[in-house]
């Protein structure tokens, strides 16, 4: 059965822990990328990932971004949101339907 992980800063994700989903806080850069690769390796179906983290961890995510499992869900934390979540969003509808129906500007 497949699993639901975020990772994040502590103050940021916290609460998922609640809702039944595995949450990580990693606390530097080392710790970061050593659990985004066990997540990515274990039974987890999409992971959750605070947006500042993701930063860090660009390339590792990139890695996934034409696999089916686990799906990378960047997510706004407590500092607030880049909006490079929602510009994924807008890609990955673009990729599955040829076009955008997001933001049609």
């Amino acid at each position: 059965m497949y699993r639901v992980a975020v990772i994040g800063d502590k103050e940021s994700i916290y609460g998922f822990a609640a809702l039944g989903l595995d949450v990580v806080y990693p606390e530097n850069t080392l710790q970061a990328q050593e659990a985004f690769r066990k997540l990515t390796q274990s039974n987890y179906a999409v992971i959750y990932i605070t947006e500042e983290l993701a930063e860090v961890l660009d390339e590792e995510i990139e890695k996934f971004s034409y696999k089916s499992t686990p799906a990378i869900i960047r997510i706004p934390g407590v500092k607030g949101n880049t909006g490079k979540g929602m510009m994924n969003v807008k890609k990955s509808v673009e990729k599955a339907v040829g076009s955008d129906i997001v933001f049609n500007n």
